[in-house]
């Protein structure tokens, strides 16, 4: 039988064999208009694999209701025949990108406990920094000089305390948070991007970008290729939201994409805090309604370490305790840095009570949380 003669269900099959899950998985997310509530509902009818051959089949009324147009639908379908997924999967390997689906143990566990975890997660760089105290700090693209140094400084400051940085990589303060983080060398910076890594967004930022991957990770949730189109960035937001402790606005005006992220934030009792501006700055506006709103101001570091439950001393990047076993890592992993009581952290995992009271005693021995009431807390940071 002559190569094109073979059916194209036995080259999928084949297909399908030697290529992993991921891979599928990063084919669903290059389709078109595909984002995270898309791609779950596309993984809600199948595998990834299987719904890729779907796409190629007749139409799939269970697929085009979740196009919702007809037009996207065979944009689709288009795709799925057009596309060679190995290399596409090949591609992501040869740029450095790694990829891990939510449930598999590249996954950042950060992320796995979120009200709306991605799907699956891009990565250059070292995805196992994302551990530890984290602090997202946004604000606006058209910052002031004021704002500008403060970002700075706060990335310097926290980074240096042994807090892992947040930020957007965007313009403005964004930038200078990062160029803060990495001038201090100290705990790896965490960038989160919407747009396909192969393509640094905005381009003036590309040294930034290839700075943050090499210190630390970037993470995103789009394929490469992916544009940056606008609809990617509050999703993005979300996601800064989520990896943070503590959210700190510099700068903001009185709407935008920091207030955005704030309102993620709030929707995951995330504390906010907001830099004082002066009274005359427009910058400052969305900053000065959330104080008037009952935010914590933030003057400078110690407020913010205040915030995570640290000092100084607790920051200081040089550990003697005895490393967690591996129900002890799975408490610390669902508990994050903030306080929780058992029932929550059994709630998280896949624990007994007794598993997490057991663990959370030998925790609080070994120094890595304090117990005050029903309340845990973690202490310190981790190595």
């Amino acid at each position: 039988m002559a190569a094109d003669d073979i059916p194209v269900a036995e080259v999928l099959a084949e297909d399908m064999g030697k290529l992993p899950m991921e891979a599928w998985l990063v084919a669903l997310a290059s389709l078109p208009a595909v984002g995270p509530a898309r791609l779950r509902a596309l993984l809600a009818t199948g595998s990834p694999a299987a719904v890729w051959t779907r796409l190629q089949g007749p139409p799939s009324p269970e697929l085009m209701q979740v196009a919702g147009k007809h037009d996207l639908y065979e944009q689709w379908r288009r795709t799925a025949v057009s596309l060679d997924v190995d290399r596409l999967w090949a591609r992501h390997r040869e740029h450095g990108v790694g990829v891990a689906a939510l449930g598999t143990p590249g996954y950042p566990s950060a992320l796995s406990h979120d009200m709306d975890p991605p799907a699956v997660v891009f990565h250059m760089g070292d995805p196992q920094v994302v551990a530890g105290p984290r602090v997202a700090i946004v604000g606006t693209r058209r910052c002031t000089r004021y704002g500008s140094d403060v970002a700075f400084e706060l990335g310097r400051d926290l980074a240096s305390a042994g807090v892992g940085v947040v930020s957007g990589l965007a313009l403005g303060i964004d930038a200078a948070v990062h160029a803060g983080a990495l001038d201090a060398r100290t705990a790896p910076p965490i960038g989160v991007v919407g747009n396909g890594m192969d393509r640094a967004y905005p381009e003036r930022n590309r040294a930034l970008w290839r700075a943050v991957a090499d210190q630390g990770v970037l993470l995103g949730e789009a394929p490469l290729g992916a544009p940056p189109e606008q609809w990617r960035f509050p999703a993005r937001n979300r996601i800064i939201a989520a990896l943070a402790d503590v959210v700190v606005v510099v700068e903001s005006h009185a709407s935008g994409g920091s207030m955005h992220t704030v309102a993620e934030a709030a929707a995951r009792d995330r504390a906010v805090m907001a830099v004082p501006g002066p009274v005359r700055s427009s910058a400052s506006d969305g900053c000065h309604e959330l104080l008037a709103d009952g935010c914590a101001p933030c003057r400078d570091v110690d407020d913010v370490l205040l915030a995570l439950g640290m000092s100084g001393a607790e920051a200081v990047p040089l550990d003697s305790r005895p490393d967690p076993d591996r129900v002890g890592q799975q408490v610390l992993d669902a508990l994050g840095w903030q306080p929780a009581d058992a029932e929550q952290i059994k709630g998280r995992t896949d624990l007994t009570m007794a598993e997490v009271a057991g663990a959370v005693e030998e925790l609080r021995a070994a120094g890595w949380v304090a117990v005050s009431g029903r309340w845990i807390e973690r202490v310190g940071i981790t190595r």
